[in-house]
């Protein structure tokens, strides 16, 4: 392997914990500030909905442009930003700015990355080099939740904070490690023939109805999926089961852990059969994992509910860039097309922290946890029905 593509994996590995360091630690650090699930659920809304937003025309961007480095070094300076204003003040707007600077730099970050790896390795090498991406990712992830989880415990939030920082520089340092000429722009973009013939925003999700329903099931597990995580953690500190920082960071660690495995298992079966079974496999975690999560809710609980997490995760991070990137080849939309199919996504992912957060406030934790892991039936019964059209991949 050479040294760009070390680099690249090192950009993989840093930028995990600089996304996602952060996330998940706020519920708890804004509970122990007097936050209610409900209000908490609120803010991360709003920043999901900014990422979401943002997410399609910054694909685009990416498609045209040849300073992909760039669009890596930004959000690597918003992850650090963002830690600082939600260390200096927790006042609603100030949190919730912190929120909207965070997921629109890692709506940045994900095509960016997806892009850069494109043009490095071209199309016929970008299964394994994405699935080694992902296997590395996980681990970045992993290894940041455990620092953040003993730091959390030893020192407070705010080393969780400087750690996402931290993690935020190096991910600068290792993408300028990557020589600019290492990249192959219009490799990168999926060979652009004729730009002005080519589908713009969502019209590339009509044109490719692959896509579409990718992107409709993807949203809909996601709906389901993403509370879970912040509100298994709020159930066990509400319940007086551990520190904040330590239970968070566990659920975390569990979960990447197995997404590291299933990254590089999904990326093999890819390469045997397609990935249509790999994406029926991550959605049916979903249902499982909710009524583990109702009966088993509680420290030993963990476990189970998280290796079912990592399951859907780790095989979704090969799958979906993997999906993109073949049905758009030869368009030089591939960016566009993944930033498209992330927005929608990211429609469900935005919603489902407000969702989860005011059903649980209603009705309690475990009633929640059920009603979010239904969500992954209906992805199931969307993509059996809806095999013909998408099996080819």
């Amino acid at each position: 392997m050479t040294g760009p593509l070390w680099a690249l994996l090192a950009l993989n590995f840093f930028m995990a914990d600089m996304q996602s360091g952060i996330g998940p630690f706020v519920g708890v650090f804004l509970q122990s500030h007097g936050w209610t699930s409900g209000l908490i659920g609120t803010a991360l809304t709003i920043g999901n909905v900014a990422g979401m937003l943002i997410t399609t025309p910054i694909g685009g961007c990416i498609d045209t442009t040849d300073y992909k480095r760039l669009w890596v070094i930004v959000p690597g300076v918003a992850v650090v930003a963002a830690s600082a204003i939600i260390l200096v003040s927790q006042h609603f707007w100030a949190v919730t700015l912190s929120q909207i600077a965070t997921s629109v730099a890692g709506a940045a970050i994900v095509p960016a990355v997806t892009g850069i790896t494109l043009g490095m390795v071209r199309q016929r090498g970008f299964n394994r080099q994405n699935g080694r991406n992902q296997a590395f990712n996980h681990a970045g992830n992993m290894l940041g939740a455990a620092a953040s989880g003993y730091l959390g415990w030893r020192y407070g939030y705010v080393a969780v904070f400087l750690l996402a920082s931290a993690f935020g520089l190096l991910t600068i340092a290792s993408v300028m490690l990557i020589p600019s000429d290492a990249i192959d722009h219009h490799a990168a973009r999926g060979k652009e023939d004729d730009p002005e013939s080519q589908p713009h925003g969502f019209s590339v999700l009509v044109k490719h109805k692959p896509l579409l329903i990718l992107a409709v099931a993807l949203a809909t597990f996601h709906l389901g999926n993403a509370a879970i995580v912040p509100l298994y953690g709020l159930a066990s500190v509400a319940g007086g089961l551990g520190n904040g920082p330590g239970v968070v960071a566990t659920t975390i660690v569990v979960a990447q852990g197995v997404m590291v495995i299933m990254s590089v298992v999904g990326m093999h079966a890819a390469e045997r059969r397609n990935f249509w079974p790999v994406l029926l496999a991550s959605f049916l975690a979903l249902p499982v994992r909710g009524v583990l999560a109702y009966f088993l809710s509680g420290w030993w609980g963990v476990f189970p509910v998280q290796i079912l997490d990592g399951v859907g995760a780790g095989l979704q991070s090969v799958a979906v860039p993997g999906i993109v990137a073949r049905t758009l080849n030869g368009t030089g939309r591939v960016n566009l097309g993944q930033g498209a199919v992330i927005t929608i996504q990211g429609i469900g992912a935005s919603l489902s922290p407000a969702l989860g957060g005011w059903i649980a406030q209603w009705v309690g934790y475990q009633i929640a946890f059920l009603c979010l892991g239904a969500f992954g039936l209906i992805s199931v019964a969307l993509w059996i029905l809806l095999r013909s059209v998408v099996n080819k991949y």
